[in-house]
């Protein structure tokens, strides 16, 4: 795919690519970047392969010049390598997320911008979709490998994955004209951890903070709180755009199937999970709608956009992936990969030049028809499962893993987890050896969770085996129940 081409067969002379200029820090917001960001995604949607290519490595070259002048981990990683324009991508070292947190600001070109700093940022739930600084949006990823991150983004990111989102996401394909209504005609909402400062909620807060005018049509819903208060606060705001993780769409489907949400939406935008073919049925089923999916991260907010025949396709004129088996090497097209290798393009503040993203990808043979030459992948997400919980009194309470994970990342601070039902009021919590000394606080954690959903008396045990992770990706399936296997799809 793009990115993974020889040098040989895109050779530039360093020359050619201008001396990186002093370190200047975009504006959070400017009118006239976001222009120019939108102006070159439109442009891009319609290149051929080659171009694609041609324009990835000229911003690759740009971006290695700018990074081993300005990025103290750069001037190290990069220290004996031949210039930009004589290397592969492939030549380059991996950059392991371990490595990036444990001096984080050796990974910037922000001077000035120390650890306390973020971490003081992020420890304030008011400042979620606001600038540090004024200048910078600071986002964080879970610790579904074991170790979160934390990734700082400019303003001139910003403008690249707003215009990205907007204009592939929203309807760009193969037609001259965006086929998406204009946001403010339409209701959003989200459903998701809106305690931290995750990509997702963080970029809701920063719209409604950027456009206030807009903000009654954009509204995030925590899926913390009991589903029967989410399921009324969503038939009060009445959205016509649902954005979910697929395990959260799923609950909510069958809230609308049996007549307690009453919502009629356009779309249904899911993301952070594997998308099943029998969920994605089930969903649209339940709502009479499109279910589209979102590929994206806290490293890169819109890493693939669907296309109109449901096929992921890489924005590969911005965002580099390159999927590669256990020791690095890279993958055909059509075979799963080990790990993916991400490369942004578009920020330089915290630039990320072969990043250990830790998904597993498989890049799709052949020419979508829909006539985008941008390369179309499949993900393996993460595929937790829905808890059953079985009550004193009443019906069994469902449990959403993205609220489960979210109680014991923020409050007992732990990321290296496994948490599984045995039983019908019986949960076993697992962690990692370095976070065993947080298992009381983790246990209380849930306890205090439990019981706002009237689930007291349910047992939470510690224990002391090892963490089971997924032999492609290495990551955790973080939430499992155990008592029976997990639905297909």
């Amino acid at each position: 795919m793009a990115g993974t081409a020889s040098a040989a067969s895109h050779r530039h002379r360093d020359s050619a690519v201008p001396e990186p200029a002093p370190v200047t820090t975009p504006a959070f917001f400017d009118a006239s970047r976001w222009g120019r960001a939108a102006g070159d995604v439109w442009s891009g949607t319609w290149l051929d392969r080659a171009a694609l290519e041609q324009r990835a490595r000229q911003r690759l070259c740009a971006l290695l010049r700018f990074a081993r002048a300005h990025v103290p981990l750069y001037q190290r990683l990069h220290r004996d390598l031949p210039p930009a324009s004589q290397l592969a991508l492939a030549d380059l070292p991996v950059l392991h997320k371990s490595r990036l947190m444990a001096d984080l600001p050796a990974s910037l070109a922000a001077t000035g911008l120390g650890r306390a700093a973020v971490e003081a940022f992020l420890a304030d739930p008011a400042r979620i979709g606001a600038p540090l600084a004024d200048h910078y949006a600071v986002w964080t990823s879970s610790g579904s490998t074991g170790v979160p991150g934390i990734f700082v983004h400019d303003g001139d990111a910003l403008a690249v994955y707003d215009a990205l989102e907007l204009l592939r996401f929203r309807g760009l394909s193969v037609g001259p004209l965006p086929a998406g209504p204009f946001l403010a005609s339409e209701r959003y909402a989200m459903v998701a951890a809106i305690e931290g400062h995750f990509a997702g909620i963080a970029t809701v807060e920063r719209l409604r903070r950027t456009f206030p005018l807009l903000a009654p049509w954009l509204r995030a819903f925590s899926v913390l709180q009991p589903l029967p208060d989410l399921v009324r606060q969503l038939n009060d705001y009445r959205p016509t755009l649902l954005a979910a993780y697929p395990t959260v769409a799923e609950l909510l489907a069958e809230e609308q199937q049996a007549g307690r949400l009453r919502l009629s939406l356009d779309e249904l935008w899911c993301g952070g999970e594997s998308l099943g073919a029998a969920t994605r049925a089930r969903v649209a089923e339940a709502f009479g709608c499109r279910v589209r999916e979102a590929y994206g991260a806290s490293e890169f907010l819109s890493i693939a956009w669907p296309c109109r025949h449901g096929r992921l396709h890489v924005n590969c004129d911005w965002v580099l992936l390159e999927g590669v088996d256990a020791r690095g090497r890279p993958v055909e097209p059509g075979v799963p990969s080990h790990t993916t290798l991400l490369t942004n393009l578009a920020n330089r503040t915290q630039p990320l030049i072969r990043y250990d993203l830790g998904d597993s990808i498989t890049v799709l043979p052949g020419t979508c028809a829909c006539g985008s030459h941008m390369p179309a992948i499949e993900v393996q997400g993460r595929s937790d499962d829905v808890l059953s919980l079985a009550r004193r009194d009443g019906p069994p309470v469902k449990l959403m893993p993205l609220a489960l994970a979210t109680v014991l990342e923020d409050d007992a601070l732990v990321s290296d987890f496994q948490l599984l039902q045995t039983g019908p009021r019986h949960l076993l919590l697992r962690l990692g050896r370095a976070e065993r000394p947080r298992g009381d606080a983790a246990r209380a954690a849930l306890r205090a969770h439990l019981k706002r959903l009237d689930l007291a008396g349910v047992r939470v045990d510690l224990d002391t085996g090892p963490l089971h992770r997924e032999p492609c990706s290495g990551k955790l399936r973080r939430v499992i129940n155990a008592v029976r296997p997990a639905a297909a799809g």
